[in-house]
Order: C-alpha cells, then sequence, then structure tokens
C-alpha cells in the first residue's frame, strides 16, 4: 500500500507528478485555445467524473494497475489568459514562467542549434496555449483517447501530436538505461522496494503552498489561492539526441585510450574479459568513456559502487542502485565531479553551493521518441526525449540546475567553466571533459553538444480545484484558432 500524509489530498493533485505512472506510449498533444467558452467545457468535462462525457484529468490517488490510459494538462502563461485569468492573477504568477521557455534561453543554454529560432514550427512565436497529454498501455488506447479529446467542438486548434514509446529495458536512445533515480517524498512513499540513501524531499519541492526543502521558504502561491495551490510547474522540452555523433565520439575517446598508458590504471588489462558479456579492449574503453560521461554504467550499474565493470560480483539489483553517495569519491576517481548524473544531483558530495545539494530536486518524466538506434544499421533519422521537469520554482530549481551546474559547474571550482558531456551547451572551441586517473588525468577536448532542444514550453500544471475554477470563468478568447 502507498502511505499517504493526511496534509495531502491526492484526489486534488494531478497525476504523474509525485508518482509516475510507468506507461509505455504517450501522445502530447500541444494545443491552442480555438474557443474559451468551448475550452472550458472541456475542463468541465474532463474533471465531472463522467468518463463518458470527456477523457478523465487523471489525479493522484492510487490508480488501478489495469487503467489503461491517463490523461493530464499542462497551460502556458498565454493558455490561462485565453481561458479568462485576469491580469491581476497572471501577474501573481513568477516573471520565469509569464516569460516562457523561448525568452529564457540564454540562462538554458538554448544557443547555436538549441536557439528558439532553430525550434519546430510548433514551437515558435504564440499560440502555445496547452498540452494535454496522454499515457497508454498501448498505442490504440493513445490514439483513441487523443482522438475523443480533438474531436471536442470547437475547442482547440492542434498545432502538434508528439508521440513517443518506451523502449525495452527503460533505455533511451544513446542507450542508457533511464528513470532510476527519482525524488522521495516525506508523506507520500511506495513500500520500500528498493534502498536510497537520500534524504526524502518535502512535497514544497514540486507543489505550490507546501513546506519546501530551504528552511522557513514557501514559494510564493499564485492568487487566487484555489488556482495556485497544490499546483506544480513543468518545464516540457523536445531534445533531439544526436546519437550517431555520440556514438562517433565514444570511438574517437576508445582509440585514444588504447594509446594512452593511463588507460591501464583507468581499467587494468584483462578486466574486460570478466564482465557479462566479456567485450574486447577497445569495446570496453568505449563503455567506459560512457559511463564517466554519464555516472553510471549504460545498465544502470553506478559508477560509484562499479568503478570498473557494468556486471560486478556480487550483482546489484535494482534495488541497490541508488544505494550510494559521493562523500567518499571527493575527488572524482570513481565517479567524475564532471558527469551527468553528479552534476545534476550531487547527492552527498561536498559543493561550493552547500545548502543546495538536495533543494533543487526535479520530478523527471521522460519518453524517447523516434526509432531506436541500431548502430549495425545506422538509419539516419530524428531520434530524441520527450521530457517533463517539474518542480514547485522554475528559476530556483530547473534554472538553476541548467545554468548553474549543467552549464557553468559552479558546485566544484575544479569543473567550473566547463558544461556538461552529455546535455551541456558545447562547442569545439571550448569543450572539455576530463575525469582523474590516479595522480594524471584523461582529457577529452573539441566536441560539439549531443543533445539539441527543438522546442518546449514552461507549463502550470493546476490542481483538480484549480481546473474546475477554471472551467467557471467567463471571458478569454471567443473564437481564434491559431
Amino acid at each position: 500500500m502507498v502511505s499517504v500524509s493526511s496534509a495531502l489530498n491526492l484526489a486534488d493533485l494531478q497525476g504523474n507528478i509525485l508518482r509516475g505512472y510507468g506507461k509505455q506510449y504517450v501522445r502530447h498533444l500541444v494545443l491552442s485555445v480555438a474557443s474559451s467558452a468551448a475550452a472550458r467545457r472541456w475542463l468541465f468535462d474532463a474533471t465531472s467524473g463522467d468518463e463518458g462525457a470527456a477523457p478523465q484529468i487523471t489525479n493522484a490517488e492510487p490508480w488501478d494497475e489495469r487503467r489503461r490510459t491517463c490523461v493530464n494538462i499542462g497551460i502556458t502563461q498565454t493558455g490561462l489568459a485565453a481561458l479568462g485569468v485576469s491580469p491581476s492573477s497572471l501577474n501573481s504568477f513568477p516573471h520565469e514562467f509569464v516569460a516562457g521557455m523561448a525568452a529564457r534561453n540564454m540562462l538554458l543554454g538554448d544557443t547555436g542549434p538549441s536557439d528558439p529560432s532553430n525550434w519546430k514550427e510548433e514551437w515558435r512565436g504564440e499560440g502555445v496555449d496547452l498540452m494535454i497529454s496522454v499515457y497508454a498501455d498501448d498505442a490504440a488506447d493513445r490514439s483513441a483517447t487523443a482522438d475523443r479529446i480533438l474531436a471536442t467542438r470547437g475547442a482547440f486548434g492542434l498545432r502538434a501530436a508528439l508521440d513517443g514509446e518506451g523502449f525495452a529495458g527503460g533505455l533511451v536512445h544513446f542507450g542508457y538505461r533511464d528513470s532510476i533515480s527519482q525524488p522521495q517524498f516525506y508523506g507520500v512513499h511506495d513500500p520500500d522496494d528498493r534502498r536510497d540513501d537520500q534524504p526524502f524531499v518535502e512535497v514544497g519541492a514540486m507543489l505550490l503552498g507546501h513546506a519546501t526543502p530551504i528552511e522557513n521558504l514557501r514559494w510564493e502561491v499564485p492568487q487566487p489561492n484555489v488556482l495556485g495551490s497544490n499546483g506544480s510547474f513543468n518545464a516540457f522540452r523536445v531534445l533531439e539526441q544526436q546519437v550517431a555523433e555520440f556514438e562517433d565520439f565514444l570511438s574517437a575517446c576508445a582509440d585514444a585510450l588504447i594509446k594512452n598508458p593511463l588507460s591501464e590504471t583507468l581499467l587494468p588489462p584483462g578486466t574486460e574479459n570478466q564482465w557479462d558479456p566479456p567485450m574486447s579492449r577497445h569495446a570496453a574503453l568505449r563503455e567506459m568513456v560512457a559511463a564517466k560521461m554519464l555516472g553510471r554504467w549504460r545498465n544502470g550499474v553506478p559508477l560509484a559502487l562499479a568503478p570498473t565493470t557494468p556486471s560486478p560480483q556480487p550483482r546489484i539489483d535494482d534495488a541497490g542502485l541508488n544505494n550510494y553517495g559521493y562523500a567518499s569519491d571527493p575527488d572524482g576517481q570513481r565517479c567524475p565531479i564532471g558527469s551527468h548524473m553528479r552534476r545534476s544531483n550531487p547527492r552527498d558530495a561536498k559543493t561550493v553551493q552547500r545548502n543546495t545539494n538536495h533543494a533543487r530536486r526535479l520530478i523527471r518524466r521522460g519518453i524517447p521518441y523516434g526509432p531506436q538506434y541500431n548502430p549495425s544499421n545506422p538509419v539516419k533519422a530524428e531520434r530524441g526525449l520527450l521530457g517533463s521537469f517539474m518542480c514547485a520554482s522554475l528559476t530556483g530549481q530547473f534554472e538553476a540546475i541548467q545554468y548553474d551546474w549543467t552549464n557553468l559547474g559552479l558546485q566544484d571550482p575544479r569543473i567550473t567553466g566547463s558544461n556538461d558531456p552529455v546535455l551541456g551547451n558545447n562547442d569545439p572551441l571550448f569543450s572539455l571533459f576530463s575525469f582523474p586517473v590516479g595522480e594524471d588525468a584523461v582529457k577529452f577536448r573539441g566536441f560539439s553538444r549531443f543533445v539539441h532542444t527543438r522546442g518546449g514550453a514552461y507549463l502550470f500544471q493546476p490542481s483538480i480545484s484549480a481546473i474546475r475554477y477554471l472551467a467557471a470563468l467567463s471571458g478569454g478568447r471567443t473564437s481564434n484558432a491559431r
């Protein structure tokens, strides 16, 4: 059974914030409001409890695992205005949400190929008012539910339908196993089916109106209270992954390491023969570089627990994949300080901003889009991740991680000035990824960014009460499909 604090009303929270659905199919409907009255009628129907009137927005109450589809909604600043939210109420929302993701591109590292001018057409200019997401067990149910939403007469204009599909083993396009670590919340947690030594997190890290991980701080709730309370923010990103370039980079790094005497300290010769499955020396060095870049081996085993093999003995099962920290590895000999995971979640490592180690946690919900990459038949196609990064403060959590940690490395002076090797805004003129090997270090330079932002939006995910409040408003847009 799920344990729930009496201070929380799960029936008032949208699902998929505090707990994930685990569905294999997703369709994100990127929409404009064509008619405010019709859109508000849909919101009313979608929270009425009558599945025959409209697909119901899923709340956070424990759901039957046999439930075939789940539906959630996020609304932009322009969408709130189109639904009839007053200017004074809109002005009570955080400035970064009001400005929108595209206007924050310099803080997020969205420059060069990721600049908003290069985003997909549906994300450019005005017209992204809301996003309704359909999660399903199979493609047919996904399509049927999405089609019902789009059939709502006069309510919405479709800008894009973004389909994602999970890969076997929870893999993403770069070949890593994903969604291993998520925050665990005080008052809302599943039975202890896996060990995680990280502190539990206050629900105010995700939900407005609740205590946050920062002492004596609560994020300001947009007004009126019924609209803002129990809501959350979602930085939704379409992240195209340059998979072939990434794999070529690993090969080039292995070529260099084969000639580097440090490789014998990094991976003692013959170790790769004990892996499951055994690998050639060159293939093993490729996997070592991939692990150093992320902080885990591609099968999910953390470097902090197994620095020289992805198949340690005794085997680390799923229950043990989060049972580690970095305090015993202060110099990054096991897991580099500049690796993607250690940057974005420092755990118990010493950082310059010491009170932020556990204060910038995000909920990550992501699913691949595009065909899975096959190195033996490398078909050229767009592929990437449809990612939701949820929090109570976009600037205090999501933007702070992107700016301070991902793209500047401010958490530790030894990596300051370098970017995240996987996600960072890298350019061949200045890119650098290094990690210590004994008293020396391995350094790789001159690589491009491997993840390009192709679109996105800052969305507000209102509570069920707030959705009903929006449904009862008046005014807004009469008929203006965009």
